[in-house]
C-alpha cells in the first residue's frame, strides 16, 4: 500500500512522466471541461485540423462523437470568411508561440441573429519544447452574461449596439446610454473585452456587413450607407482594417469560391 503521508523521493518529473505513460495516447485531461458550464474546449494540429472537441461543440457542429471532428477544419462548419478568420489566429499562435487571450468573435447564427463569444488559444509543443498545435476555450455569451451583468451599464451598451447597429450611433450617445463618461465606457470596455465601444461597435458592424456582401449582389455604398458608415470610402478603410482586404475583394474572392 502506498505511503500518502510522505511523498516519494527522486526526480519528480520522471514521477509525472511515468503517470502519463500510464494514461496512455488518450488523454483525458480535456474531459475536464466537459463539467464546465458554458466553456467549450479544442484542439488542432500545425495545419489547423481538429484533433478533438468537448460534447459541447460536437453538438453544435451536429456532430455525434469526437472521432467525427477528428481531420476536418472550420471550413467544414463555417462560412469561409468566418473559417478565415479562426485560422488566422491558429497561424498567429503557431508562428509566435504566443496565446492568444480572451478574442472577441462576432458572427451571425443560422437565424440571423448578431451572436459573439470569448476565445482563448494556446500553443501545444512537443517535448523538445516545438509548437506543433493550438488547444483553445471558447465561452459564449450567454453562459456569461451574469459576468457581464456586473458591469450592468455594459450590458446595456452591448444590446442597444445589437439591435441599432445599423444606424450611425456615436460613442457620446452609448456613455449618455450608460450613464457613465465616455472615458470611463471606453474602461469598461477595454476591461472586459480587450477593446474600446467604438471598436466593439466598428467589429459588429463589420460582421453584418460581411454577410450582406456576401448573401446579396448590393453596392458597396449602399451597404455603407446601411451600416451606418459616413461614406463608401470610410466604410472601406473600418473593412479593410478588420478583415484585411477591401469590401469589393473580400466579395469576389469568397463568391469565387463558393461557386468553384
Amino acid at each position: 500500500m502506498t505511503d500518502t503521508a510522505n511523498p516519494p523521493t527522486g526526480n519528480p518529473l520522471r514521477l509525472q512522466q511515468e503517470f502519463l505513460q500510464r494514461v496512455g495516447p488518450s488523454q483525458q485531461f480535456h474531459l475536464l471541461f466537459e463539467h464546465l458550464p458554458d466553456v467549450y474546449f479544442f484542439f488542432k494540429d500545425d495545419q489547423s485540423r481538429l484533433l478533438g472537441a468537448s460534447t459541447a461543440i460536437l453538438r453544435r457542429l451536429g456532430l455525434k462523437k469526437e472521432q467525427d471532428i477528428i481531420g476536418t477544419t472550420d471550413y467544414q462548419y463555417f462560412p469561409a470568411h468566418i473559417a478565415d478568420t479562426f485560422v488566422k489566429d491558429d497561424r498567429n499562435v503557431l508562428q509566435t508561440g504566443q496565446p492568444l487571450i480572451n478574442r472577441i468573435e462576432i458572427w451571425y447564427t443560422e437565424h440571423r441573429l448578431l451572436d459573439w463569444f470569448v476565445t482563448t488559444k494556446l500553443p501545444i509543443r512537443d517535448s523538445r519544447g516545438t509548437v506543433i498545435g493550438v488547444m483553445g476555450t471558447v465561452r459564449s455569451y450567454e453562459g456569461n452574461r451574469k459576468e457581464i451583468q456586473t458591469f450592468s451599464q455594459i450590458d446595456q451598451v452591448v444590446k442597444y449596439i445589437r439591435e441599432n447597429h445599423r444606424r450611425k450611433i456615436t460613442v457620446n450617445e452609448l456613455a449618455e446610454l450608460s450613464g457613465v463618461s465616455a472615458r470611463q465606457l471606453h474602461r469598461r470596455f477595454i476591461e472586459l473585452f480587450g477593446m474600446s465601444a467604438q471598436e466593439f461597435l466598428a467589429k459588429t458592424r463589420i460582421k453584418a456587413a460581411s454577410d450582406v456582401l456576401l448573401s446579396s449582389d448590393r453596392s458597396v455604398g449602399d451597404i455603407a450607407a446601411e451600416f451606418g458608415f459616413c461614406d463608401q470610402s470610410a466604410f472601406t478603410q473600418q473593412f479593410k482594417k478588420h478583415v484585411g482586404e477591401t469590401p469589393l475583394h473580400f466579395r469576389r474572392r469568397h463568391v469565387g469560391r463558393a461557386s468553384v
